[in-house]
């Protein structure tokens, strides 16, 4: 299993955060991937950065292990003590396909027709998309002055419930996680817009992508708030 927590810090503690928790995270049993993004303001994919708020992705060896995670350790403590703002999700990884790091950290982890605790199977209900890329620094100028009409067909995408883009490294190694209300809704964005389209076409193309990942979930048990609401509907 996975999991997505987006965390909101007052001030610019969340840099200093950062910093601490990666040899925390790095020490903690039961966590087979891991990676801390930054995020860019608002629901944006564009150019700029929110100091104040990071998100981590994660999978786990289990839910066992997420629990112990949340019970035990310091940095889901601070999540509850220091946090302006903080929203959680569990995923059952659905598909994915690419790399990160080397490696699809979902490959062992796939529950094809999954039924979440408490969660619709796919196609039935809400689902999560996470897609990553490192940009081969020759392409960044391409890739920037086409991202601004993908963005903003993603937020007027019918059917999306929240997004938000990340990033573990400024520019070059960036991420996109986004909730849909079904699986037709996350499709219609991803092959029927076309400025999503013309882009993906420019990437295979040009090869602007030194490596890239695409994954989708079933989101199930979030908790907290996303800009003031669970974006997720029903009981959570």
């Amino acid at each position: 299993m996975a999991s997505f927590h987006l965390i909101r810090y007052p001030g610019r503690d969340a840099m200093r955060y950062m910093a601490f928790d990666r040899p925390v995270l790095r020490g903690t049993g039961g966590l087979a991937f891991w990676r801390l993004l930054g995020t860019g303001r608002g629901d944006s994919m564009t150019l700029g950065a929110d100091l104040r708020r990071w998100a981590l992705f994660a999978v786990w060896d289990g839910e066992d292990a997420l629990e112990r995670f949340l019970a035990r350790s310091p940095v889901a403590a601070r999540w509850w003590e220091r946090a302006e703002e903080s929203w959680h999700v569990r995923l059952v990884p659905v598909s994915s396909r690419g790399a990160w790091g080397g490696r699809d950290p979902l490959a062992a982890a796939h529950v094809p027709h999954a039924r979440a605790a408490g969660s619709a199977g796919p196609g039935d209900g809400p689902v999560a998309v996470l897609t990553r890329a490192s940009i081969r620094p020759r392409r960044l100028a391409a890739f920037y002055r086409s991202i601004a009409d993908v963005d903003r067909e993603l937020r007027r995408g019918p059917g999306r419930l929240a997004s938000v883009g990340a990033g573990e490294w400024p520019l070059a190694r960036q991420a996109t996680f986004s909730l849909w209300e079904d699986e037709d809704a996350a499709s219609r964005f991803a092959y029927r817009t076309a400025a999503h389209r013309g882009v993906v076409a420019r990437v295979r193309r040009e090869r602007w992508y030194a490596e890239e990942m695409f994954a989708r979930f079933v989101p199930y048990g979030s908790q907290g708030t996303w800009d003031g609401r669970d974006p997720l509907p029903g009981p959570g």
